[in-house]
């Protein structure tokens, strides 16, 4: 079969989704605004997070402390604002379950969207001001924005999608999100220097207004769903404590496996974006040049992403399940990792880079998320929410430190323990795979 047969098939099977599934064009809607909106934004905290000017990221009172200590905040910067992250995530997370508790999802959902679209009018006040410090504020903000954003959608995804349908559509769902990562960037590098930081913040709520826009539709589709299959609807609140998702962690073996995989799939990726930090520092200590190399980065993720999902993640999932979507990826970062290990060339952190990033949101990913359309509401909403951001955060904060003690001793060392994290993620990988297949058989319309 020819190129031109195989696109032709790929588009034919799209149009007849969503003939079969209307609620699938919102879906892909919501998805691209979003990541989108992220996208747009996520370039300016690369920038800030491997800037070499503390004053210009840190608040002076804080810059001042360390320094009375004798410490020097330059050197522990990406350490720093990975603990405030952290920090953040331990008192956001029992928050969230008690609105996610008490609020049905009608109002829950807007509600995490609204709040973060008032939180970018704030900072389009902060970047215009010049106030210090914003650029710490800024950094922390955006990563609680991805990982909480993000999470509430894959979360009410599984409310309007079966694990049948999952397995078909998501491949698809994931490339209109990565179609929006994909232009974020470049809308980041043709605004940047016309409309400077600032008003990138109006640009990303603007995508984020219409997210909420999408899930007001996709609502009575989930409704729809959950009344014909005689499911507990999510039109109620979900009640229990706000401390459940974590619980649920430790109590169930599938999820603590899941854990497993979120704590060492973070590992992997923060040693590389530790390194991809310092190469930046050196070569790009402008901003703004700083903010284009790293829409480029991202650009080549996405773009690899984008083909994984339209050519291999919807028949991986249809065909043969989660497995081979989780274990593949796990064996190409083993053998990446390995390679560094030997040969610690440049060009080679970014090739690995980039296979770890797009194998993470073209086929991991995905495959996590099915699972979470065969379990009960409270499992992804709460515990899903609790990996997705408490422990993802956990994982982060370990391994940044890792990085700081290992980075002394050289790149050998420290991609020689990244090959370790690396296999104990396809270990969690394979126990995710064993402990899926202990769960009853989906129900499908």
């Amino acid at each position: 079969m020819t190129d031109t047969a195989v696109a032709s098939s790929r588009l034919g099977h799209f149009k007849a989704a969503l003939r079969q599934s209307p609620p699938l064009l919102w879906s892909f809607l919501y998805f691209f605004c979003l990541l989108c909106g992220y996208y747009v934004l996520r370039p300016v905290r690369e920038a800030m997070g491997a800037s070499s000017d503390v004053n210009a990221l840190f608040p002076p009172a804080m810059i001042g402390w360390f320094a009375s200590h004798g410490i020097a905040l330059k050197e522990l910067q990406l350490q720093v604002l990975f603990t405030c992250t952290f920090l953040i995530m331990l008192v956001l997370q029992p928050v969230y379950g008690w609105v996610v508790s008490r609020w049905p999802r009608r109002v829950f959902l807007p509600a995490v969207y609204g709040f973060f679209i008032v939180t970018l009018l704030g900072f389009y006040a902060l970047f215009d001001s010049g106030v210090a410090g914003r650029g710490m504020a800024f950094f922390l903000w955006i990563t609680v924005f991805n990982l909480f954003a993000v999470a509430v959608f894959w979360s009410f995804m599984a409310d309007v999608w079966s694990d049948t349908e999952a397995r078909n559509y998501y491949g698809y769902i994931g490339a209109a999100g990565t179609v929006g990562a994909i232009l974020g960037p470049i809308l980041t590098r043709a605004l940047v220097e016309r409309i400077g930081i600032a008003h990138l913040m109006l640009v990303s709520a603007g995508f984020l207004a219409l997210c909420i826009g999408c899930l007001l539709r996709l609502r009575r589709y989930a409704v729809q769903r959950e009344t014909q299959r005689k499911l507990v609807s999510g039109e109620v609140p979900m009640g229990g404590t706000v401390f459940a998702g974590l619980k649920l962690v430790l109590q169930e073996p599938l999820l603590r496996w899941m854990a497993v995989l979120c704590i060492f799939g973070v590992g992997v990726g923060t040693l590389l974006y530790n390194e991809q930090a310092a190469i930046v520092r050196q070569f790009y200590p402008d901003p703004k040049a700083a903010t284009a190399y790293y829409a480029t980065i991202d650009l080549a993720v996405n773009i690899l992403t984008l083909l994984i999902q339209l050519f291999v993640t919807r028949r991986l999932l249809s065909r043969f399940g989660i497995a081979p979507a989780l274990l593949i990826p796990a064996g190409a970062i083993v053998l990446g990792y390995a390679a560094l290990a030997a040969s610690p060339l440049p060009l080679l952190v970014a090739v690995v880079q980039v296979i770890t990033r797009s194998s993470e949101f073209s086929l991991n990913k995905p495959a996590r998320e099915t699972i979470y359309t065969r379990v009960a509401r409270e499992w992804r909403y709460k515990a899903g929410a609790a990996i997705d951001t408490v422990i993802y955060r956990g994982g982060d904060l370990t391994f940044v430190w890792v990085h700081k003690l290992l980075s002394g001793f050289g790149s050998t060392a420290v991609f020689g323990a990244g090959t370790v994290v690396a296999a104990a993620f396809a270990l969690g990988a394979w126990k995710v795979v064993g402990e899926a297949k202990k769960l009853p058989e989906a129900r499908n319309r």
